[in-house]
Order: structure tokens, then C-alpha cells, then sequence
């Protein structure tokens, strides 16, 4: 048996009974964005079960599902990527991260630029794209990096690639996460690479995410200790700091991230293929673009059709999210929300009404007992409701 766990980064579907205590209550980024273009158009998640979950314009509930359906809260305190992905993989969060909003600490930072030999710019949050319109000149004039955060727990390093080079960059996050634990305890370090010129500055691809190690045994660990072998696709290796995973693919796009998960299914390549699509979240939640996240998803939904195609017998798909990112809600931030749970493949039951989970370690549970992999988490799997 494979699983293929494929998480669409911040595609929740309704606000969690506690949202309220993170200023979300009412949030619902799939039922919003289909709202707002008017009707979404996923011929495959409806299949699979998805308007079962919940109302979705332009789509229909099914009288018999392909796949087995339900929805999962987040046990953890927290709405950010990595306590939603370490939880999937069966670690739940014992304390959130720290955050940052009115930028980092004086002390901090003092540590940081002597240790780096340079000063910085910025130290506030703001919008990635924004700050570097705004910093990146002087940037380029002074050779200082633009540090900046979120209301995600994320320490970002923004430099010009022909200013500091990638290497350095890199070095500079490092030294960052090295300083960034304890009191300071923040979840990712990520380096934001940027080219181009003033007022036509453009990111590329040579993001890297330096994340702390999960706080105990994930599924991932046990899999690598018993043999099998895990394949991360996306920012997986990046969000587990390599711990567990064999191989590792990194990705551009969500659509190049279905073709590496295509070419990986059709070649038979893991036993977990562990696959993180994250423009719904980058590209389109955080700058409260609905029609671009109803394209994504659509766009997701037709790779989706591909990859259940090239499925083996033994193969079985498990579609889910980490946490909601609502485009029409006010601000840009992570949203406390449910994610969906679909499970599909020819060993699957069909139509199998999988309720609300009370983890999503519940799929870290489930993918041990399918990989037959002694595995205690705080999660109940759901392998036993839904195997055929």
C-alpha cells in the first residue's frame, strides 16, 4: 500500500467554535471565495465527497461519493503551517509560537546584526511584496536585509540575489534560527530572495524555510525507523527540517507540484508522498484575491483528476488542508478554521461519512495503519471505517 497525502495549504472550510479568540469567527475560505466569484467549478472534489462536508456554491452534495468524507479541527493552539503540518504528522504543538507584530525585540535584533556583520531594514510586519517595493532600493544602496514578520510566528529575510548572494542569504537565516528558540521561540526563519530593479522588483523560487525540529516523533520518523520510504513534495522537507524524509522535490507552483506528485505516482516512487500545493495560501489568501484562489482551486482540482488516474490499486489518496487563509476576510492572516478529509482509492470504501475529527493527528494514525508501522500518537486512525 502507498498513501498519497496531499495538503492544500490554507483551504479551510469554516470558522472552529474558538475562532472568535483569534479574530476569526465567521471566517470560511472555501465557502467565501466560492461565494464571491459566484459558483466554483471542482468536478473532482465534488465527486470525492467535498459539498458533503459542507454548502459550497457551484457544487453539488453527492448521493454516492467516490471517496470517504469529514472534517478535522486543529487540536493545537495556533493557525500556521507548521503547527498544522506537524499535527497532521501526529505532533501537536504544546504552546504556540511566539508572534511578532510590532516587530522583533531591540535585544534581539542587537544579537542579530552584530552576529551577521550587518544592519538591517525594516523589522516590521508587512506584506512580503510590499516591503520589498518599498525597502528595496535603499537595500540595494546600503546592502542591509529587509527583516520583516507576520501574524504567522516567521522571522523573513528579504535580499536582492546580485546584493547578497543566495549562499549568504542562506547563512544569514541560519544564524537567525539559531537565535530564535526559548523566549524567542518563533516557528520559521524563511529567506526571501528577490530580483529585478526598483518598481519592477520580482521574488523567485530560491525561497528556503528554515523550521524548528518537531517537538517529538512524527509519523514520518517512524516510517523512515521501520523501512519505508517518505517523499516530501513542496516545502514538506523544509516544515520537518528533513527529519524522516528520503527524498525530496521542490516545487515553483501548485502546478508543478501536481506534475512532480504525477511522475512520482505513474514511477510507484515512496510509501508516503507527503505533497504541500501552497499558492492558495502565498499568492492568493494573504493578498485577499478570491478569484485568483477560485482559480487555484480549480486549477488543483483538475491535477487532482490526473494524479487519481494514475493511481494503483493499492494506492490511496488523502486530501486535506493545514489551516484557512480567507481571502474576503478583513486583514491578510491565517484563519482559525476546519480543513476537509477525503480519502480515496480502489481499497476505500465510497460514501463513508467520516464526521469531525477532533485532531488532524487522526491522519497520522490512519497512515500508520496503513503502512502496517507501530505508531502512538494522540490521534485515532480512521483506517478501520474506511477500508474496504
Amino acid at each position: 500500500m502507498r498513501v498519497l497525502l496531499v495538503v492544500l495549504d490554507s483551504v479551510g472550510i469554516g470558522a472552529l467554535p474558538d475562532a472568535d479568540q483569534y479574530g476569526d469567527a465567521g471566517s470560511n475560505t472555501l465557502g467565501h471565495t466560492a461565494r464571491t466569484v459566484g459558483q466554483l467549478k471542482l468536478p473532482v472534489l465534488e465527486k470525492l465527497g467535498l459539498a458533503n462536508i459542507l454548502d459550497v456554491s457551484g457544487l453539488k452534495a453527492q448521493d454516492e461519493p467516490l471517496g470517504c468524507y469529514g472534517r478535522m479541527a486543529e487540536a493545537a493552539q495556533g493557525k500556521d503551517t507548521i503547527t498544522g503540518h506537524w499535527e497532521l504528522a501526529g505532533v501537536i504543538v504544546s504552546e504556540p509560537f511566539r508572534t511578532y507584530p510590532r516587530g522583533f525585540p531591540a535585544g534581539l535584533i542587537e544579537q542579530f546584526t552584530r552576529r551577521i556583520g550587518r544592519g538591517i531594514l525594516g523589522n516590521v510586519a508587512a506584506s512580503g511584496t510590499e516591503i520589498i517595493a518599498r525597502l528595496g532600493k535603499e537595500h540595494m544602496e546600503t546592502g542591509k536585509p529587509i527583516v520583516y514578520t507576520s501574524a504567522d510566528s516567521v522571522f523573513q529575510i528579504a535580499a536582492h540575489e546580485e546584493v547578497i548572494p543566495l549562499a549568504e542569504l542562506y547563512a544569514i537565516c541560519q544564524t537567525a534560527r539559531e537565535l530564535l528558540h526559548g523566549e524567542y521561540k518563533v516557528a520559521r526563519v524563511i529567506a526571501r530572495p528577490f530580483i529585478g530593479v526598483p518598481g519592477a522588483f520580482q521574488r523567485t523560487a530560491n525561497r528556503r524555510d528554515f523550521a524548528l525540529e518537531p517537538e517529538g516523533q512524527t509519523v514520518l520518523d517512524a516510517l523512515a525507523q521501520n523501512g519505508r520510504e517518505v517523499v516530501g513534495i513542496g516545502k514538506i522537507h523544509d516544515i520537518f527540517s528533513g527529519r524522516g524524509i528520503a527524498r525530496s522535490y521542490k516545487t515553483r507552483s501548485n502546478q508543478h507540484g501536481i506534475e512532480i506528485l504525477l511522475d512520482v505516482t505513474e514511477r510507484g516512487e515512496g510509501d508516503l508522498v507527503f505533497t504541500n500545493l501552497v499558492d492558495f495560501d502565498m499568492l492568493y489568501g494573504h493578498r485577499n484575491d478570491a478569484p485568483g484562489y477560485a482559480r487555484a482551486l480549480e486549477e488543483a482540482d483538475r491535477g487532482l483528476g490526473r494524479v487519481m488516474a494514475a493511481m494503483g490499486n493499492d494506492d490511496v489518496l488523502i486530501v486535506t488542508a493545514d489551516h484557512g487563509c480567507d481571502p474576503t476576510f478583513p486583514g491578510t492572516d491565517h484563519t482559525r478554521e476546519y480543513v476537509p478529509l477525503l480519502v480515496y482509492g480502489e481499497r476505500i470504501k465510497r460514501g463513508v461519512n467520516l464526521g469531525t475529527r477532533q485532531t488532524f493527528a487522526d491522519v497520522a494514525a490512519a497512515v500508520a495503519e496503513m503502512l502496517a508501522v507501530e505508531y502512538k500518537c494522540p490521534g485515532t486512525s480512521f483506517w478501520h471505517e474506511v477500508k474496504a
